[in-house]
């Protein structure tokens, strides 16, 4: 798990992150929120990119906030971000290789996690083509691929459905269910489209000006009428039984 305590996060005269309290289970964790609650910022600590001012971060009994970025990295951390970071040149493998360099995992097994990864999220037959070519669904799941590749113990995922039609974010939604079985990692889930986070959260933290004000089940958290008011409208939201 991920245990969040009094993490707060100070540019300035601006707090993104202000006593944040949580715990984060294993499963698929939602994180919502209005834009500016601090979401990504929390992932840019959990990824060793912003140093709070206080608090502490501990993932599975390790405390992440004593490790460098690089560490994190090898340690199992991977994220994917808002914008594509995939090298639009490159093939498809070649850029989810360029993650795993960086991962400590052995020369001679690289190549096989990097065609299970472009597998599971069903792109195997365009291992070889650039990613500049591929639409904009495909470039999302060469984001995912670099995220699950080799072993990773923690996935946060920001905005992976942003721009997709409801087809295609449906699509997602049945790679980003599987991660947690496939590759044991423990996910977090940042995303507007409540239909993608209610099909697939365990459990979903709401988050707003710093503050957690509401965290359980998905279909607690959905159901809240306080959360629906506030963030997703009078519509009811369907979650999995």
């Amino acid at each position: 798990m991920i245990e969040i305590g009094h993490l707060t996060v100070r540019f300035g005269g601006v707090v993104p992150i202000d006593d944040m309290n949580v715990t984060m289970h294993t499963g698929i964790n939602g994180l919502i929120g209005p834009n500016g609650a601090g979401k990504t910022t929390f992932f840019n600590v959990l990824s060793g990119f912003v140093k709070p001012l206080d608090g502490t971060v501990t993932a599975f009994g390790d405390d992440l906030l004593a490790m460098p970025d690089y560490q994190r990295v090898r340690w199992g951390l991977r994220r994917t971000f808002q914008t594509e970071q995939a090298v639009a040149e490159m093939t498809v493998f070649e850029n989810v290789l360029l993650v795993l360099e960086h991962s400590g995992t052995p020369a001679g097994q690289r190549r096989a996690a990097v065609i299970d990864a472009v597998d599971f999220v069903g792109l195997g037959p365009a291992l070889n083509l650039p990613v500049g070519g591929l639409g904009a669904a495909e470039r999302r799941l060469v984001e995912v691929a670099r995220a699950v590749v080799g072993t990773p113990r923690i996935v946060l995922l920001d905005e992976p459905a942003a721009g997709l039609p409801d087809t295609e974010t449906a699509a997602l939604g049945d790679v980003i269910r599987q991660i947690p079985d496939v590759t044991g990692a423990l996910t977090v889930l940042v995303d507007h489209d409540m239909g993608l986070v209610g099909a697939t959260c365990d459990e979903i933290a709401v988050l707003d000006f710093g503050h957690v004000i509401a965290h359980g089940t998905a279909r607690e958290v959905l159901d809240d009428p306080n959360v629906m008011a506030a963030y997703l409208g009078t519509e009811e939201v369907g979650v999995d039984a």
